[in-house]
């Protein structure tokens, strides 16, 4: 396992993508699959969080707002938003598309820091089991468990947490894509 060099658009290059040092340890094929657009660094108002963001927000991923990560352990990691008024639902709590949104997202996120090498997959299944409600204006994790990585798809696993509270538990798997020519 290498150290990952996580790619980034360089307006001061043109179109060129620069590398930039990652403490996520991942396989050598990771290295070089990261999709160029996702915005992804130290976030200097969560020490110890990263970000993971596209650099405009005319795309879906938006709607859930801001999204960090961080390692976890061994093929482990967590995803973490704090839901408001724009993911809540008309009983004031976070919707449960708002959860899955963020769920399918923390696959991405979340294996990619577990050391999964996954860009440029797709979700093949995502299966979840609501279990209490999200509180708004609260931190809402996403714990991602890599069970298994095959050549062309990753198992995963976790729960969706606020504090000790168990909001959901899912499992979902990812199909592994080629990166766009």
């Amino acid at each position: 396992m290498r150290l990952l060099a996580a790619l980034r658009p360089s307006p001061e290059h043109g179109s060129t993508v620069c590398l930039k040092r990652h403490p996520f340890p991942v396989s050598d094929a990771a290295m070089r699959t990261i999709h160029p657009l996702i915005r992804h660094e130290p976030d200097p108002e969560n020490p110890g969080w990263w970000t993971w963001e596209l650099p405009a927000d005319d795309r879906f991923n938006a709607t859930i707002g801001k999204l960090l990560v961080r390692p976890e352990g061994d093929k482990q990691a967590r995803c973490r938003i704090i839901p408001d008024k724009r993911q809540s639902n008309l009983g004031n709590v976070a919707h449960g598309g708002a959860i899955l949104t963020f769920i399918d997202m923390a696959m991405f996120a979340g294996g990619y820091a577990a050391g999964g090498d996954i860009a440029f997959s797709v979700t093949l299944d995502l299966s979840c089991q609501f279990l209490s409600p999200g509180k708004l204006g609260q931190p809402l994790d996403a714990t991602v468990e890599i069970l298994r990585e095959t050549k062309r798809l990753a198992f995963m696993r976790g729960l969706v947490v606020q504090g000790d509270e168990i909001v959901a538990s899912w499992t979902g798997t990812l199909r592994k894509g080629v990166a766009p020519q």
